[in-house]
Order: structure tokens, then sequence, then C-alpha cells
């Protein structure tokens, strides 16, 4: 079994993270399968990104994790985000699971984004010892409010669905009803011009593609000073 699987639908493109044993860990090998993936035929009009199993997205390998204190991969190299914000058409992201550190990250770079009242969600970069990576400190104030976007990012706890309805999320639904929300969604996407979808999603993407690549600057500057200073806890 692959990393991933991808099902293209009546204009629709579905993308599994089915790396259930390891929690959706974004290895360079998720990453890459993911980067390519988010590059659909002209028949796709949506895409819907989801994880089997119980997570989401547990965020970085801990593999990645050693490798970044250990300098061995640089913080710069770290642009998954990048591909769902640059995705011709709209991603809606269906975190039915838990998505913690990188994976809840990955999940805000979708265009809509769904959550389960019963998963937990989180930015635990600061838990490790390091500042935040992947554009989440400004990926987090895509989706809610600075101020508890601050929160997560300074290191409290990961909170559950539940407690970030009304927070700017599309939807934080029971578990079970996530994944038909989005392919609701989805469908109704898939019914629109997809020539005016590209130009709408390139227009409403593009001030945060810009924001994006601004804060992943500054977040490895940051990253490079922690570990060279080695704040960082090793991976755990």
């Amino acid at each position: 079994m692959g990393l991933i699987d991808i099902e293209d639908d009546d204009g629709v493109r579905v993308i599994t993270m089915l790396d259930v044993e390891h929690a959706n860990a974004l290895t360079p090998a998720m990453a890459r399968a993911l980067e390519t993936a988010m590059q659909a035929p002209q028949s796709v009009r949506a895409i819907v990104l989801r994880g089997r199993g119980e997570c989401f997205s547990r965020g970085a390998s801990e593999d990645v994790l050693r490798g970044l204190h250990a300098g061995d991969i640089a913080p710069a190299e770290l642009t998954l985000p990048r591909a769902l914000l640059g995705a011709d058409v709209p991603v809606i992201a269906a975190m039915e699971g838990h998505a913690i550190g990188g994976g809840f990250v990955l999940g805000l770079a979708a265009d809509m984004v769904l959550l389960a009242r019963e998963s937990r969600y989180g930015a635990t970069f600061m838990d490790l010892g390091f500042t935040p990576g992947m554009g989440a400190t400004c990926l987090l104030e895509r989706a809610m409010s600075p101020v508890q976007a601050y929160e997560m990012l300074l290191g409290a706890e990961p909170k559950r669905g539940a407690t970030l309805s009304g927070h700017g999320f599309n939807a934080v639904l029971p578990r079970a009803e996530v994944w038909p929300r989005a392919l609701e969604l989805a469908s109704r996407l898939a019914d629109k011009p997809r020539r005016a979808l590209v130009l709408l999603k390139d227009a409403l993407a593009g001030p945060w593609r810009e924001r994006f690549e601004a804060a992943h600057a500054h977040e490895a500057r940051m990253h490079t000073t922690c570990f060279a200073e080695g704040t960082a806890h090793h991976a755990r």
C-alpha cells in the first residue's frame, strides 16, 4: 500500500493519507506524494484532503524532527502548505481525526477547513522546544482570531474541536458528519466552471501565498537560531 490514495470522480479529486501506522506523519516521502497529488488534471474542479485512521496527521515524523535538530534538514525545506495554497482549484481539508503540529498547519492551508468535535487540534511546536514552522505563524490566523492563534502558537495545550466552533472554521461537526459535508461542498464546487474557479482561487489565495512565503522565511530564521543555540529537545 502506498502513502496516499488518489480518486478522481465527477470533478472531485479525493486525496487520502494512508500511513495509519505512523498517524499520517509528514515524512519527506509523504510530502512529495502530496505535492504531486495537488497537481490535479483539468477534469478536477475541487480537491478534498483527508487522513485515514484516528489522525488526520500528527505532523513531522520523528526522523524529520531529528534531522532538523541535527542540521541535516533545513527549516526552509518544510514548504508543504505551499502545495495547497498553490493548487489551481479549491482544496477542502476534511480533518476528521486529530491534527497536531505540522499536520494541523497543513490542513489550515486549505481553502475550506472542516473539524470534528471529538478530535484534538494544536500547534505543538513549542512543546518540542522550538518555534513554529511550515507557515504556522500566518496560517493559524487564516482560520481563527489572532488571540486564539497566539494561544496555540505560544504552546497552550491542543483543543478539542468542540471548543473551536465559531473561530472561523467552515464547520465543526460530529466526526461522522465531517466526510459527508466535505463531499457535499466539493460536489457543489464541481458544478462551477473550472476557469472561473481557478481565477477566483488565485485571487483569494494570492495574498495568503505572499504571507506564507514571508512567514515561512521568518520562521526558518527563528528555527536556525533555536537549533544553533541548542534549545530544542530531541524528538520524543
